[in-house]
């Protein structure tokens, strides 16, 4: 196949994506005007960001007044899931140069890295162009929603009034329910849940998840040390030559 083949046969894989990100980056958009954020930093969080969870949670946050140490904090502990990612999708990737990986990187989102792993199934070793048709057409279309939601922002009004202030609930939700996969997953997701509700009743708002994210987290790794994404067997790795001899991204 050639390289626009790859391209074509990626940005048809994000077909599903897209259809998600533009509704989520309309609820994104609505949002972060409501909360008083410029549109201008709106968009351009989605352009340098692309992180739609930790987006959705800064502009909460900013609504609540929260300090820059909060949204940093937030961020990272929301996207240190990726580490993770980018490990268990380096092996499937064709060699390419470090800013080729550093841009998938970038890139990658839960929902691509789910695609891309399910591709890798049926195509093998994913190469740069079906990348770039993948994860750039995702942001294109996130990029998109969030313009769409900063225009009808200043129409809605409230977006209580909509409903789209659920958005970032139903979103967690969602990646929650992805990893319910046995009675461990279930405990630790309630423990998180009641850490989490005795804080805030405590007084500690935002920073009550945070505490909770953190502890539950701690326990979650005692509990399951050493595990991650499942590989398929059949891609290389840096045992046969690979691109598990490259640079992970």
């Amino acid at each position: 196949m050639t390289a626009r083949d790859d391209f074509r046969a990626g940005a048809r894989a994000a077909i599903p994506i897209v259809l998600g990100y533009l509704s989520i980056g309309l609820a994104y958009g609505v949002l972060g005007v409501a909360a008083g954020v410029p549109g201008w930093a709106v968009v351009s969080m989605s352009v340098l960001v692309f992180a739609g969870s930790a987006q959705l949670v800064a502009v909460s946050l900013l609504g609540q007044g929260a300090g820059a140490g909060e949204l940093v904090a937030a961020a990272l502990l929301l996207n240190l899931r990726h580490i993770l990612y980018a490990s268990a999708l380096a092996p499937l990737l064709e060699p390419m140069t470090r800013g080729r990986l550093a841009w998938v990187a970038y890139e990658l989102t839960d929902e691509t890295f789910v695609v891309a792993t399910q591709a890798a199934k049926q195509r093998g070793r994913l190469s740069f162009p079906f990348e770039v048709g993948l994860n750039g057409i995702s942001q294109l279309s996130w990029v998109g929603g969030s313009v769409l939601g900063v225009v009808a922002g200043s129409f809605v009004g409230d977006p209580e009034r909509l409903g789209l202030d659920y958005a970032l609930i139903a979103m967690f939700l969602g990646l929650l329910a992805l990893q319910m996969r046995g009675r461990r997953e279930v405990v630790v997701a309630l423990a998180a849940a009641a850490i989490s509700t005795v804080l805030w009743l405590m007084g500690l708002g935002s920073t009550g998840a945070l505490v909770a994210t953190v502890v539950v987290a701690s326990v979650g790794a005692i509990i399951r040390p050493g595990t991650g994404p499942d590989l398929p067997t059949h891609v290389g790795t840096a045992t046969d030559g690979g691109p598990g001899t490259e640079p992970g991204p």
